[in-house]
């Protein structure tokens, strides 16, 4: 017997580009990017992918004003992702919440640790925003979800892996619905780790360029709704594409950097078209990981040759939205739906040539074309690989 389809039937996003999947499609189209320095944080001109709103705005944009209203800049964005996802959903008790990050409310607890450190504890109750799962557990109660809630923390890769966690609940028959995606808000704590890893570029980010230096860090929230196919077409759902794959796999070479072969990313890469009942040749367009640093693209782009021969064009939209960490394998898959059903492959960086050893180059300006299948791969720290397979619905 054959496994259910999986069917992404909502989707929202808030991130650099834009506030909601509609402005972001369009930015997209249009190849500009979202990097610029940060209203928010001490940093001059470093270039950031920052959302343009302040969380008074964020709030506002929020309608209903769920009581109490969170106030991490992380909980607040993945509710306005959220509220956009399930918009059209007419019960949504029976939904399951998979969430990701990996700062939590870390941005609250900077602009409040002054004021705990000299004793002023007023506010000491917003500390209960600073755990990893507590923006999961308001993105639940807002849009009254009550079904299986959990949080998932693997770096990069977490919200990629908790789509693939919500399509294997589908699969097994443990969720009738599933919210699926995550959330990162810009903090200070990780401009300073990825600073100290001299991972950052200081200009615009160069993914797969021969001299790129490093990431540009984001922030965004982004959420898919997941069915089974079968389910949304008999209630008269129409899916925005198909989940047709997806994998995990772990590289389990170092703590911060995948093998100089790109093992993880090749054998997630593969199992994801493989479950897919997909070749290679599919995949009409990849979504890359891409992040800038030397470690990444090299080893990412070895593996994609290794996988692909001839690569098909490939794009890391980190170029425009910067790395938003957690939320990064979410907002690439729906990013991916919107190059599906818009026939777009978006450009990056615009690099001038391939990367010394290599042929396959990334795409330098956004092309239109019909596809089929999208590959979008995330990689995480310690070696955490994902991959995802989306496809056209019809």
């Amino acid at each position: 017997m054959n496994p259910p389809r999986i069917a992404i039937t909502g989707m929202g996003a808030v991130c650099a580009l834009g506030t909601g999947i509609a402005d972001i499609t369009a930015v997209l189209v249009a190849g500009r990017t979202g990097l610029r320095p940060s209203v928010r944080l001490p940093y001059g001109e470093q270039p950031f992918g920052e959302v343009g709103a302040d969380n008074a705005v964020l709030e506002s944009l929020i309608e209903g004003r769920f009581s109490p209203l969170p106030r991490s800049r992380t909980a607040l964005l993945a509710l306005l992702a959220a509220k956009e996802a399930m918009a059209g959903t007419a019960d949504p008790r029976d939904t399951a919440v998979i969430s990701a990050s990996t700062v939590g409310g870390m941005d609250l607890s900077e602009d409040l640790f002054d004021d705990w450190r000299n004793g002023r504890m007023e506010r000491a109750a917003m500390a209960l925003e600073h755990p990893v799962y507590a923006h999961t557990r308001a993105v639940a109660d807002a849009v009254g979800a009550q079904g299986f809630t959990t949080t998932i923390s693997t770096a990069c890769s977490s919200s990629a892996n908790a789509i693939a966690l919500g399509a294997r609940l589908l699969q097994q028959g443990r969720a009738r619905r599933v919210l699926a995606g995550g959330s990162d808000a810009l903090c200070r704590f990780t401009v300073e780790g990825f600073r100290a890893l001299s991972a950052m570029d200081a200009g615009p980010c160069r993914p797969f360029s021969a001299d790129r230096k490093g990431m540009n860090l984001g922030e965004a929230a982004a959420y898919v709704v997941l069915e089974r196919a079968e389910d949304a077409l008999r209630d008269g759902r129409v899916p925005l594409a198909l989940l047709g794959g997806w994998s995990n796999s772990n590289d389990a070479h170092h703590a911060t950097a995948t093998s100089p072969e790109g093992n993880g990313p090749y054998a997630a890469m593969r199992e994801a078209i493989g479950r897919a009942g997909l070749a290679p040749e599919d995949i009409d367009h990849i979504n890359a990981h891409g992040t800038g640093t030397d470690n990444n693209d090299a080893t990412e782009l070895r593996a994609m040759e290794r996988l692909f021969g001839t690569v098909p064009p490939f794009t890391s939209t980190k170029a425009l939205t910067g790395h938003t960490l957690a939320a990064a394998g979410a907002l690439e898959a729906v990013i991916a739906v919107q190059c599906l059903r818009n026939g777009l492959v978006p450009m990056g960086f615009p690099v001038e040539g391939p990367m010394p050893g290599h042929t396959a180059m990334p795409v330098t300006t956004p092309q239109r074309r019909p596809l089929r299948a999208v590959l979008s791969s995330s990689f995480g720290f310690g070696g955490n690989c994902a991959a995802l397979v989306l496809m056209n619905a019809a």
